[in-house]
C-alpha cells in the first residue's frame, strides 16, 4: 500500500496526493519550491477520477466487443501535460516533471 511519505521520496516527485472515489483531495504533500498547490491538486484529483471512469468504460467495452480479456480492471494511468506528468492508481498519485518520469518505478511504488 502506498503512502505519501514513501511517494515523496521517489526521485523528482513534486507532489504526492490521495483522493476519494469522488475526486476530493484527501491529503497531499508538496516538495519545497514546487509550483503545485492544494488547489491544483484538488482539480487534478477530479481529472484523475474522470479519466479512470472513462478508461474503465473503454476497457470493459473492448472486452465485451472483442472477446479479448485482460484490459479490465484498470489499475492506474498516466496523464501527461506540457510540463508535468501525473501518475495515479485507485487513490494515490504523484506529479513529476516530464523529463524525469520513471513510470515503472512510480507504478511499483503506487501499487506496492
Amino acid at each position: 500500500m502506498a503512502d505519501l511519505n514513501t511517494l515523496m521520496k521517489l526521485d523528482a516527485v513534486e507532489g504526492a496526493f490521495r483522493f476519494t472515489p469522488s475526486g476530493e483531495l484527501r491529503e497531499h504533500q508538496i516538495a519545497g519550491g514546487s509550483k503545485l498547490d492544494a488547489t491544483v491538486l484538488d482539480l487534478l484529483c477530479h481529472v484523475c477520477v474522470a479519466n479512470m471512469a472513462i478508461a474503465t468504460m473503454q476497457a470493459r467495452g473492448w472486452e465485451k466487443v472483442t472477446g479479448m480479456q485482460g484490459f479490465y480492471p484498470i489499475n492506474g494511468f498516466s496523464l501527461i501535460g506540457f510540463e508535468w506528468t501525473a501518475v495515479v492508481n485507485q487513490e494515490y498519485g504523484v506529479v513529476v516533471p516530464n523529463a524525469k518520469v520513471d513510470y515503472d518505478r512510480i507504478y511499483a511504488a503506487l501499487n506496492g
